[in-house]
Order: C-alpha cells, then sequence, then structure tokens
C-alpha cells in the first residue's frame, strides 16, 4: 500500500538521528529493540542521576509521609483558590478572576493528585499503598465540599450570564462547571440540597448492601463426579471434596463457567445455573426496589423526570428512549440470525440429549461445542505465538505507522519498580513532543489486579501560557520471563493489550484547552469507542502476522487458516450472545426511566420477548444477582454495547480496506482524538465518518461474517 510504504520512509528518515524507536516487527523488531536499547542503556550510564520527565509533574517515589503532606498541600492550595473566587463581587466577575484560576487549578493539580493516589495501584511498599489511601480519602473529601460551594457556584454562575466565553473550549468548560454544581443541587434551596445528599448518601448505602449480599452468598452444590462427566480432571482437581467423595461446586463465576461450558449431563448444568440465579434472591429483590425507588426520588429532586434521564443527560445517548429504540433495534434487526443460531444449537442438543426441551441454560454448553467443531482453534497452542515483547513491538509498529506517531523509551528514567519502563511520544513529522506514558505490565504482590489505563497528566492550555503534555500509564497483568521461557499472552490479553494501547493513544492525542475536558475526561458513551475500533486489529490476518510469531523461531507467524478462524470465532453465535446482553440492558433502562415497576413480572416478560421464545429459568430471579445496574452502570448498562456499535462503523468504514492507512489514521487522530469533551461526541463521528453514525453497519458485519461460516 502507497501510504504504508511512505509512512516506512518518512520513519527510516527519524531513525537515523539515533532515536530508540520500534519501526519494525517480527525478528527484525525484536533486534532492532535490543540494539537501540543497549545503545541508549550505554550513552545513559554516563549519567546515574534518574531522569525527569521534562513537562511532566506526576512524581514518582514519594515517601508515605511525603504523599500525605502533599495531599495537605494540595488541599490548602485548593481552599486558597476556591476561596479567592467565591470573594469576587458578583459584578467584577471576568474569565481571568473566576474561570481561568479554576481551570489552572485542575490543571496544576491533577497530575500532584494523582501523585498522591496511584501508589496504593502500584507501591510495593505496604506503608506506602496504606498513606495513599488515605490521602485519596482526604482529597476526595476536599473535592466532594468544593463541588458544594454555594458562593463559588454563584460567582461562575454570575459570569456565564454575561456570555463572554472567550471561545467553544471555555463555553464547554463553564457549562460542565454549572453542570456539575447543579447536579449536586446547588441551584435548590437549603433544605432540598440537604434532601439530595440525604438520598445519595441512601443510593450508596443500598448499592453496598446489594453487592455485599452477593459477595457474601456462599451456597454450594455437591456432585458425584459422574455428575460432572465433561470436566477436565485438572478442574476436578482444584475442587474441594467432601463427604462420601462428593465435589463441592460454589457458585464463583469460574466454577459456574466451567460447569455451563462443559459438563455434558444436562440436569448437572440445570441445577448449577437454577441455583446461580437465586443468588440473594430473599434479600436483593427487595433492596433493589428500594435502591430503585430511591433514585427516582433523588433525580426528581434535582429537575428530571426519572433516573434514567438523571444519568443520560452527561451521556451521547441524552434520553431513555432513545437507548429504548437503539437495544430494539439491536435486538429487532438480529433476531433473523438469532433464529438460525438457536436452530443450530437445538438440533445439536436433539443429537445428543433426545427431545429435552432447550432452555437457556443450555446456550454455553452447545455453543462451546460448536466453536470447538467448527472452529480450528486452540488457545492454548496459540499463546506460543504471542511473546509479550513482539506483540508490543507490533503494536507499537501498527500505532506509529496509523497514527503518525514515534515512541521513544526512555532508559533511567524515574520510576517505581525495575519493570516499569517510560516512553516519549512525538508527532512523526514535526518531532513535537506530544507526551508521555509508562508501561507497567506484569503481576507482583500488592499491585491493582486489573488492566486500565490510568491519566497521569491531562492535556492543557492555561490562560497565556505554554501547553501543559498528557502523561499516561498502563497497567497489565502479565507473566514475566521465567527462567529463559518468554512470557508469552492468551489471545483475550493480546486483544486487552491493543485495546488499552487504544486508550493510551487516546489520551496522548487529546488537544482540549481545559484539563477537565482532556483525554479521557469525554462522555462516558464516547470513552470506549476509539479502543473499540483498534480492537479490530487483532482479527485482520495483516495485522495479526504482524504482532505474532512463534516463541522459539519469530519468523513464523501465525498461519492464515488460524486467522481466519479466529475472525469466525468471534463472530459465532454472535447475534445469540447479544440478545441475552440486551435483555439485561432493557431492563436496566426500565426499570429506571419508569416508577412501581415489578422488577419480577418484567424480567419474565422480557425473557421470552428477547430471547426468542426461550422463557426464563424456572425460580430464579435475575433482578436479584445483577450487580451491574445497583453500582456502577445504573442506567447505563448499554453503554458497551453503544461503543460497540459505533466502533463497528469506524472499522468498515474507514479502516477495514487500509489497516495501516496513515491519512485516515491521521484523520482519526485529527477529527475524533484530538478534540476530546470539547465537542458533541455525535458531531465529532458525524465529521470523520461524513454522515451520521449509524448501526446498520454493525448488523450487517453479523449477518455477513454469520453466512461466510
Amino acid at each position: 500500500m502507497e501510504s504504508e510504504g511512505n509512512s516506512e520512509k518518512k520513519m527510516s528518515s527519524k531513525t537515523k538521528k539515533g532515536s530508540n524507536i520500534i519501526p519494525l516487527t517480527g525478528a527484525a523488531a525484536l533486534l532492532t529493540l535490543a540494539v537501540s536499547l543497549a545503545i541508549t542503556a550505554i550513552n545513559n550510564r554516563r549519567n546515574s542521576k534518574k531522569k525527569d520527565l521534562p513537562g511532566c509533574n506526576f512524581r514518582v517515589n514519594l515517601s508515605a509521609s511525603e504523599i500525605l503532606k502533599l495531599a495537605d498541600r494540595i488541599i490548602a492550595k485548593s481552599k486558597e483558590v476556591h476561596d479567592a473566587v467565591a470573594s469576587v463581587p458578583l459584578d467584577k466577575v471576568t474569565y481571568k478572576n473566576v474561570i481561568s484560576p479554576l481551570a489552572e487549578l485542575e490543571a496544576q493539580q491533577f497530575p500532584l493528585v494523582q501523585s498522591c493516589v496511584v501508589p496504593n495501584l502500584v507501591s510495593t511498599s505496604d506503608k506506602v499503598r496504606k498513606a495513599s489511601a488515605e490521602a485519596e480519602k482526604k482529597i476526595d473529601a476536599h473535592a466532594s465540599s468544593c463541588s458544594n460551594q454555594e458562593d463559588v457556584y454563584g460567582v461562575v454562575k454570575a459570569f456565564a450570564a454575561k456570555e463572554e466565553w472567550m471561545g467553544p473550549d471555555a463555553r464547554r468548560y463553564i457549562q460542565c462547571l454549572i453542570r456539575d454544581f447543579e447536579r449536586n443541587g446547588l441551584n435548590l434551596t437549603a433544605t432540598k440540597r440537604e434532601e439530595v445528599q440525604r438520598l445519595r448518601a441512601q443510593i450508596d448505602e443500598l448499592s453496598f448492601l446489594y453487592v455485599k449480599n452477593l459477595n457474601d452468598d456462599s451456597t454450594y452444590l455437591l456432585f458425584r463426579e459422574d455428575e460432572l462427566d465433561g470436566l477436565p480432571t485438572e478442574f476436578l482437581k482444584t475442587l474441594e471434596k467432601v463427604e462420601n467423595g462428593m465435589f463441592k461446586v460454589t457458585l464463583k463465576s469460574h466454577h459456574v463457567a466451567a460447569v455451563l461450558e462443559l459438563c455434558k449431563i444436562g440436569k448437572t448444568r440445570r441445577l448449577v445455573a437454577m441455583t446461580y440465579g437465586k443468588r440473594s434472591a430473599k434479600v436483593n429483590l427487595s433492596v433493589l426496589e428500594d435502591l430503585v425507588q430511591v433514585r427516582h426520588k433523588f433525580a426528581r429532586l434535582l429537575g428530571f423526570s426519572n433516573y434514567a434521564d438523571y444519568a443520560l443527560n452527561l451521556r451521547m445517548a441524552k434520553t431513555s428512549s432513545k437507548v429504548l429504540e437503539f437495544l430494539e433495534d439491536i435486538s429487532s434487526s438480529l433476531s433473523n440470525l438469532a433464529n438460525k443460531e438457536l436452530s443450530v444449537l437445538k438440533e445439536l442438543k436433539k443429537q445428543e440429549e433426545g427431545e429435552l426441551p432447550f432452555g437457556v441454560e443450555d446456550l454455553p454448553y452447545y455453543v462451546k461445542k460448536v466453536e470447538q467443531q467448527e472452529f480450528d482453534v486452540d488457545f492454548g497452542a496459540l499463546k506460543q505465538y504471542f511473546p509479550v515483547n513482539l506483540v508490543l513491538s507490533g503494536i507499537f509498529k501498527i500505532f506509529q505507522d496509523l497514527f503518525g506517531l514515534r515512541f521513544e523509551e526512555i532508559v533511567d528514567a524515574d520510576v517505581w519498580h525495575s519493570d516499569v519502563r517510560v516512553f516519549s511520544v512525538f508527532d512523526l513529522s514535526s518531532g513535537e513532543l506530544l507526551g508521555y506514558f509508562y508501561l507497567d505490565m506484569y503481576t507482583r504482590e500488592g499491585k491493582y489486579g486489573q488492566t486500565c489505563v490510568v491519566a497521569l497528566q491531562n492535556g492543557s492550555v492555561p490562560f497565556n501560557g505554554a501547553r501543559q503534555i498528557p502523561v499516561a500509564l498502563l497497567i497489565s497483568q502479565l507473566q514475566k520471563d521465567i527462567g529463559g521461557i518468554p512470557s508469552l499472552l492468551r489471545f483475550s490479553e493480546v486483544v486487552s493489550l491493543f485495546h488499552e494501547f487504544g486508550h493510551v493513544v487516546q489520551h496522548l492525542c487529546n488537544h482540549a484547552s481545559f484539563a477537565r475536558l482532556s483525554g479521557l475526561h469525554v462522555d462516558p458513551d464516547f470513552v470506549e469507542i476509539p479502543a473499540q475500533v483498534l480492537e479490530n486489529w487483532c482479527y485482520e490476518s495483516f495485522s495479526l502476522k504482524l504482532i505474532s510469531g512463534f516463541h522459539q523461531d519469530i519468523t513464523k507467524p501465525i498461519k492464515d487458516e488460524i486467522c481466519k478462524s479466529l475472525k469466525r470465532w468471534r463472530y459465532s453465535f454472535s447475534a445469540l450472545k447479544l440478545k441475552q446482553e440486551v435483555l439485561y440492558c432493557l431492563f436496566d433502562q426500565i426499570i429506571h426511566s419508569a416508577e412501581n415497576v415489578n422488577i419480577v413480572e418484567l424480567f419474565k416478560h422480557l425473557h421470552p420477548k428477547v430471547m426468542l421464545g426461550l422463557p426464563m429459568l424456572e425460580g430464579t430471579n435475575p433482578a436479584s444477582c445483577f450487580p451491574r445496574c445497583a453500582i456502577g452502570y445504573e442506567a447505563a448498562c448499554y453503554s458497551r454495547i453503544w461503543s460497540e456499535v459505533f466502533a463497528a462503523d469506524i472499522f468498515t468504514s474507514k479502516f477495514r480496506d487500509g489497516l495501516l492507512n496513515q491519512y485516515v489514521g491521521m484523520q482519526f487522530r485529527t477529527k475524533v482524538l484530538a478534540p476530546g469533551g470539547a465537542k458533541d461526541p455525535v458531531e465529532i463521528l458525524s465529521d470523520f465518518l461524513g454522515r451520521e453514525p449509524s448501526i446498520q453497519t454493525f448488523i450487517d458485519n453479523k449477518i455477513e461474517c454469520s453466512l461466510s461460516h
């Protein structure tokens, strides 16, 4: 491809300057990486002092006492600025004495706050982690008090009334300030504000209780070995054996998933599914009913007709009716395909178990069975083709080529653990420093246990000042090389790494003027779209070969047939799987947009309607064990599907026919990543696509990939 070739020429012209970058892949990439790291390391030994990162205000390796002192200074400075803003007479308000001090405070303090908070995620010291957690509580309490400062709200509101916005970014920033104050009830009377705080505390208490009830559920089932036929011997060895040699199966997700996917005995699968679906039923149904009622009351007090409208006011979707329409369109558009998929599974059950009726509990087992029969993908063997350093060099090449970037590793940067690596990111054509990112990839004791990207510093442009560059941290849980054996990634880890690198680039390529609108501070319905777009490279033969190579001979990437099988596997029974997710999303949206809903009857009504006539499993109460609607994703469970749908539209329309097309990549970088939260997400996507985003591409992809099986 021409664009790919041009990109390579630009890259090679930069490499002549001796930069420690990774422009190649496969064996060449690893050799280049090793040589360049060695050269840089030799050069840096001349100065053994750990390097600071110019322009980065995130502080590394603070002691426990330094963290607590810094937290106190942060709070003192914040109080000083907020008090100064609050003291401005309402007839003297200007951008310079009201908005600029608040915006600059946010930009300057965020990396310092993260310097206090992040050690709790990554530090090897118990003492430091404890101090970090304590500092976070103090800072959170102060931030909460700031968001309830009526005098600051009054001054900001007075400035907004003058409509002297200083530009569209500033207007959006000021609107965000006012919106956040008013979501805390500062536009209400003192009595109503107290009620808002009381209801919020009640919501937190009920949410916590719902999740605690689930976590405290210690129900288990006992089975004979023949009742667990089909489960691997290795799995059975992990189960506790009790009286009469019976095996103890708990309701922890890894036990339940194994039984539902692998056990050949239908009665066992059904019993496990039924028991799992009854978790906390006696206590959590009433907790959820109370929780939803309190949420509606809370939302009405703030001027919304229901809780869904309150939650969606911050999101792309905007209204509950839009979300319900979206979910129902997806569900109905996939019904024909889902029916075909269900027919295949029913026929397979008939062959294996006779005329027993097919139930929802049979889906995992028969889906797994078909996937094993039809797709030649041995995920255990596939790991051999994904040594971590090779995957990383391939990801670097793809992201550099696609988005016109240049990554340079900074050897001898100050870090909190010897495994941590630090990179500068430059614009390839101009050489401008865009930001930095830290990679903390390997699992260790005391480290945060999830894979994620954390913003350490947000990009911003202070009033009459130089741009503050963004800094990100990618945390993952990979295994290190052991005894000369390279660390090998599961395919799911490869996809996860690609996804998280999408967030890193999203953060670093942002050019919003205000820290509050920068990087990952975007609409919650939008934030996952760029990373979801980039996951697609993990299923295309061209890019899969760039990031793979047999660990004993990395010149041998995975074969074309495996690449095709992975893509088919990705879409296998995807309509049925998605309908199951839509079912729960509809439930979540309906209970939060209408009052006095019978939550048990609602699930009974929705289940056969969405799931092609399959009834809800007898005696189960999904509403009692659905934590996403209790905490974290209330009225927003749809958001994952939303981002997947629009990511599919972007990838298929713009990238599928040119995986390293730098022209399209740069358009994506400037039109989708650069604006951040400073522009409406629908406008961003429409500007990039040249039309409004649509669900049709997503539907067409599902049908097309299904027909290719």
